[in-house]
């Protein structure tokens, strides 16, 4: 692994020196990694289209446009939160869109876990096309390899809740977590990598009494939407969502060690794709005037179904960080953000030098907040504060 210290003459620029660790990378590595993520690990195409949704421009938002009030603290944000990109769309419009840290209009950037919220989704699209037949339904159903596990009375909707009951330790930190065990640790023959992991852990709860935040759970939702539809995940987005949107760029989606996709994580894929799967929520889901998912599946989806702060909560694998907004999160300040009364899709990719961080996380929703005020002020044809 390249030392952080190396000066600048020396700077990395080729993705296939990077270690396959990237919870170890310094902020250079990550920089570079994060844009290429799909060269770095092993991926799956989701291809799109030949039918594009257009999105086009709107009107800048004067509060951000050069000479504006806020301008000055826009680019503060960009710096200080290592952003790549930025885009703000509203009306379906786009409004706002600047690119960093090598990013271009054409570039792709990693999602991290901002894929659980894609993954539920496609949940929902199994439901409705009659693969899953309820989110009551036990795991075991559809992934028979957990059964005499801790999973044997889990439900699909507590792992779309992470409300399973069963032990597991998040901390990127920790060499020792399950988080970073589950990318090392020797899989079972002829059983899937995730699966293989997954059914050594221990309960430590009664299903739907804890919430414990587990991307391998994620994971084990991409198994059953596989095993169920008898697909791969990124065929199933592919043809429910990525083609039939109208998506500008294809996806790559990063396998694990047996080849299938890490649900829980790192898609690759273009900003303003991103920007279109969120307007693809925001409108309920509708391609061609139907959705592909159940009546009410994202009222349901976004909403706290796990409470956890007032006013706020876990959903379907979407964070309700405050009343009437949701969003898509991952580590190193990967969002989502949907504003359903403003009409509002905010999508930032970044590379925060911190897997988590709740400073960060305040500056964002500080920003979020500065943009919603702004919006709101332009609308009222107020002056901006």
């Amino acid at each position: 692994m390249i030392p952080a210290s190396h000066s600048l003459a020396q700077r990395i620029t080729n993705p296939d020196s990077l270690s396959k660790n990237a919870f170890q990378w310094n902020q250079e590595e990550r920089e570079l990694g994060f844009l290429h993520f799909d060269k770095v690990f092993t991926a799956r195409e989701v291809p799109n289209g030949d039918q594009l949704h257009v999105l086009p421009q709107g009107k800048p938002i004067p509060a951000f446009s050069r000479g504006g009030e806020k301008e000055k603290a826009l680019e503060e944000y960009i710096t200080s939160q290592k952003v790549a990109g930025l885009l703000v769309l509203q009306d379906g419009k786009i409004r706002l869109e600047r690119y960093a840290l090598g990013l271009s209009d054409t570039g792709q950037w990693t999602s991290q876990s901002v894929a659980k919220s894609v993954t539920s989704t496609l949940v929902g699209a199994a439901i409705k096309d009659g693969y899953i037949k309820s989110v009551d339904d036990k795991v075991t159903d559809y992934i028979p390899d957990l059964k005499g596990s801790a999973y044997d009375k889990v439900s699909v909707h507590q792992l779309l809740t992470m409300t399973s009951g069963v032990k597991w330790n998040e901390n990127y930190d920790d060499p020792n977590s399950d988080i970073a065990r589950f990318y090392r640790d020797p899989v079972d023959p002829g059983v899937d990598a995730t699966v293989s992991y997954m059914r050594r852990l221990p309960a430590e709860a009664e299903p739907g009494k804890k919430w414990v935040y587990k991307t391998g759970e994620t994971d084990l939702l991409g198994v059953l939407v596989s095993s169920a539809t008898g697909q791969s995940l990124s065929s199933y987005l592919s043809s429910k969502i990525w083609a039939p949107y109208g998506m500008e760029q294809h996806a790559s989606w990063i396998l694990d060690r047996t080849r299938h996709e890490l649900a829980g994580c790192c898609l690759q894929a273009r900003l303003r794709d991103y920007a279109r799967f969120g307007q693809f929520v925001l409108e309920d889901g509708r391609i061609n005037g139907a959705s592909i998912v159940p009546e009410g599946w994202f009222r349901e989806a976004t909403r706290a179904q796990v409470p956890l702060w007032p006013g706020g909560g876990y959903g379907y694998q979407w964070w309700i960080l405050s009343e009437n907004t949701f969003d898509a999160l991952g580590i190193h300040g990967q969002m989502i953000h949907v504003d359903p009364a403003r009409k509002l899709v905010v999508v930032v990719s970044s590379a925060w030098p911190e897997a988590e961080s709740n400073e960060r996380h305040a500056i964002s929703a500080r920003f979020l907040n500065t943009l919603a005020k702004a919006l709101d002020k332009e609308k009222e044809g107020a002056p901006n504060p």
